[in-house]
C-alpha cells in the first residue's frame, strides 16, 4: 500500500512516501525549488517520493493532507470578526488567499495530481503532528505532546498512542499559543518570525532571566501547562504585518528592537529578554509534559510541532519531566506535517499495522560516484578522486586538523532543518577561532550563533551529559542542548556554546558509516572522537541538494575543501569564479556562472 502525505501553503511543504508502514522518502519542497521556507505545492518533492518508491501517481492508494482548510477557514472568519475593524486588512488580504486557492485544496490536488478526489484525505494538522512522532517512535504506547503556533484551531494537545490508535485527551486553542508566544518575543527581539526563533534560543545564554516576572504580568499559566494570554499585548490575532501591539513595548519599557541590528549587535537587553521567555517556555512545557504523565501514565513520550525544535527546552523535559524516554522525530515543525498524514492515515484509520521506528533523517534524494565526476567534468573543475574510504577517511581527518574547512556532501539528504552528516560544514572543533571563522566567512551569519558538535554515539558521554547515549533519539537529530562536560570545555572551545552547553549529534556506524568513520578517524588522530557541524548552506539558502548546489555555496564561501562524496575539490579550483557575482542556473547537471 502506497501512501503519499503533503504538507503545503504555510511554510516548508514537503512530501513523504510510506509504503506499507516504511518511511521510504520524505523531502522539503525547498531542497529542489532553492526556495527558502517555500511554501507552494511540493511538485518537486512529490516527482522525488515517487521516484524514490519507484511508483507512479497511479499507484498510490490514498493522498492525505496534513490540515483540515474548512475548519482553518472557520478559525479565520471568525477570529476577523470578533476583532472586527482591526481585523479588517488581514481579513481582506485572507480571503484573497482563501478563496484563490487554499480553500480548494482538495479540487486543486486532483487536478494536479491527475488522480480521483476519492483517494484524497484529510488529517487535523495537531493529529498529524501527533502521528508523525508517534508512528516512527520505537514506542508501542506513549504519551504525546504537540506544541505549535496554531492549526486550524489548536496550539497544544495532550494525546495517547497505544499500539496503532492515537487518542487526544486535551487541547489548548487559539489565539492562547506558547508558539505564537515565542514567536512573539523573536519578533520583539528583532529576529523573523518562523526564522527567528533559532537565533533567539542561540542569544538566550547570552542574557539572565531578569523579565520572568513580567512575562507572567501577560499570561496565566495553569498545572496542566494550558496557557491563557491577555491579548491587548498582542496583535498577531488581527494584524497582517504585526505581532505585538503598542501596550506590548509599553509592558516592558523599551520598543520592539529593529530587525536590522539583529545581525549586528548583542544589545543586553534583549538577551535578557530572549533569556526570559526561554525560561517561561521550559516552565510551561515541562507542566504539560507532567499533566501528559498524569493522564496517560506513560513513561515514554512523543513530542512534536514547531516548539519540539527547541533543544534546550527538550533536554529539560528528559531531565527533569516524569518521563524515562523521550522520542521526537527529525522534522517535528510542519514540514514533519506530510509524515505524519500519511502514517495517520496508514495506521490509525487504515488500522494497518506498524512500520520500522525512524532512526535515522537520511530520506533525501542522493548523488552517484557517476553523477558527481560528470557534472566536475561537464564544467571543468580539477578534482582528485580517493576512492579506497579508509584512505578518504585520513585524508580528510588531517586536513581537519590542520585547520581546513570541509563540505560534506554524501548518501542522502537529511530529512528536517538539520544537518546530520549527509549535507555539512565540518571543521575542527578543538580550534576557538573556528566559531568566528564560519560565522563571518563562510555562514555569513550573526557571530553569536552556536555551532553543532557531531560525535561518535559510543564516546558521548565522555564530552557530554548523556549517559546511555544510544538510548536517546532526539541526540541522533540534534534536538537536545546538553551540558559539555567541565574537563572537556577547554577541548572544544569552538562547539562550546557561552553557557558551557552544545546542540549535541550522535553519530552512529549502521546509520551513518561515512559520517561515523571520518569522525572516528579524526578520534584516533586527535584524541577528540567530535567534529564541528553546521549545514551546507549560506544565510538565507536551503541546504545543498546537488553537486551543483554544493559547488555554487562552495565557491561563494571561505571553504577549503569541497568534499563531494570520495571527490575532492579545492578552495583554488574556484579562482575562476570566486570575483564574480555567482548566480546559480541548474540545467541538468550544469553551472553557470555570470558577471554582474
Amino acid at each position: 500500500m502506497n501512501i503519499l502525505g503533503l504538507s503545503f501553503y504555510y511554510h516548508d511543504s514537503s512530501a513523504a512516501l510510506v509504503q506499507d508502514g516504511k518511511l521510504v522518502a520524505a523531502a522539503e519542497e525547498e531542497r529542489f525549488s532553492r526556495v527558502k521556507h517555500d511554501s507552494g505545492f511540493p511538485k518537486l518533492a512529490i516527482e522525488f517520493v515517487c521516484k524514490m518508491g519507484r511508483i507512479t501517481l497511479d499507484d498510490v492508494d490514498f493522498v492525505v493532507f496534513y490540515e483540515k482548510p474548512f475548519v482553518k477557514f472557520e478559525r479565520m472568519l471568525l477570529t476577523a470578526m470578533a476583532t472586527f475593524p482591526r481585523s479588517s486588512a488581514v481579513f481582506r488580504e485572507s480571503m484573497q488567499r482563501w478563496i484563490s486557492d487554499k480553500l480548494w485544496i482538495k479540487s486543486h490536488m486532483a487536478r494536479r495530481l491527475e488522480i480521483p478526489a476519492s483517494k484524497i484525505l484529510f488529517a487535523e494538522h495537531h493529529v498529524s503532528h501527533a502521528a508523525s512522532s508517534y508512528y516512527t517512535s520505537p514506542f508501542d504506547e506513549a504519551a504525546i505532546l504537540t506544541v505549535d503556533g496554531a492549526g486550524e484551531w489548536t496550539t497544544s494537545t495532550i494525546g495517547h498512542g497505544k499500539g496503532t490508535q492515537i487518542q487526544v485527551l486535551k487541547e489548548l486553542r487559539f489565539p492562547h499559543s506558547l508558539g505564537l508566544l515565542y514567536s512573539a518575543f523573536t519578533t520583539y527581539c528583532g529576529f523573523e518570525v518562523n526564522e527567528g526563533e533559532y537565533k533567539l534560543m542561540g542569544m538566550h545564554p547570552y542574557g539572565q532571566p531578569k523579565y520572568v516576572d513580567k512575562i507572567h504580568e501577560l499570561l496565566e499559566i495553569a498545572e496542566d501547562g494550558s496557557l491563557w494570554q491577555d491579548m491587548s499585548y498582542f496583535a498577531y490575532q488581527y494584524s497582517t504585518d504585526s505581532t505585538l501591539s503598542d501596550r506590548f513595548g509599553q509592558h516592558f519599557g523599551k520598543p520592539a528592537r529593529d530587525p536590522k541590528l539583529g545581525d549586528k549587535s548583542l544589545d543586553p537587553y534583549y538577551c535578557d529578554m530572549a533569556a526570559s521567555i526561554q525560561r517561561v517556555t521550559e516552565e510551561v512545557v515541562l507542566k504539560m509534559a507532567h499533566h501528559a504523565h498524569k493522564l496517560t501514565g506513560s513513561k515514554r513520550l512523543c513530542m512534536a510541532g514547531g516548539v519540539a525544535l527547541n533543544s534546550v527546552a527538550n533536554y529539560k523535559v528528559l531531565r527533569n519531566g516524569p518521563f524515562e524516554e523521550l522520542y521526537i522525530m527529525p522534522a517535528p515543525g510542519d514540514d514533519g506535517g506530510s509524515v505524519g498524514a500519511a502514517y495517520w492515515a496508514y495506521n490509525h484509520l487504515l488500522g494497518q499495522p506498524r512500520g520500522p521506528a525512524l532512526d535515522h533523517a537520511y530520506l533525501g534524494s542522493e548523488h552517484s560516484d557517476a553523477d558527481i565526476e560528470a557534472f566536475l567534468k561537464k564544467n571543468d573543475i580539477a578534482y582528485e578522486h580517493i576512492a579506497d574510504d579508509e584512505k578518504f577517511f585520513d585524508f580528510v581527518a588531517q586536513q581537519l586538523a590542520d585547520g581546513m574547512v570541509c563540505g560534506w556532501f554524501r548518501g542522502r539528504f537529511e530529512f528536517g532543518p538539520r544537518a546530520l552528516g549527509a549535507r555539512s560544514i565540518i571543521a575542527d572543533p578543538r580550534r576557538a577561532e573556528m566559531k568566528e571563522k564560519l560565522n563571518a566567512t563562510i555562514k555569513f551569519r550573526e557571530p553569536f550563533r552556536p555551532f553543532a558538535p557531531s560525535v561518535l554515539e559510543e564516546r558521548a558521554d565522555e564530552f557530554f551529559d548523556i549517559p546511555q547515549a544510544e538510548k536517546h533519539f532526539p541526540a541522533r537529530f540534534m534536538l537536545y542542548v546538553t551540558p559539555v562536560r567541565p574537563e572537556k570545555r577547554d577541548v572544544l572551545p569552538a562547539i562550546t556554546h557561552v553557557d558551557g552547553s552544545g546542540r549535541l549529534q550522535t553519530v552512529f556506524k549502521d546509520t551513518n558509516p561515512s559520517y561515523h568513520g571520518i569522525i572516528r578517524r579524526f578520534g584516533e588522530l586527535t584524541g577528540v572522537p567530535v567534529i564541528m557541524n553546521t549545514s551546507f548552506n549560506l544565510k538565507g539558502e536551503p541546504i545543498v541538494e546537488s553537486p551543483a548546489h554544493a559547488f555554487n555555496t562552495f565557491s561563494l564561501s571561505g571553504m577549503d575543501l569541497l568534499l563531494l562524496n570520495n571527490y575532492v575539490v579545492r578552495a583554488p579550483a574556484k579562482k575562476k569564479i570566486a570575483e564574480t557575482v555567482f548566480h546559480l542556473r541548474h540545467e541538468g547537471d550544469s553551472v553557470t556562472a555570470m558577471v554582474s
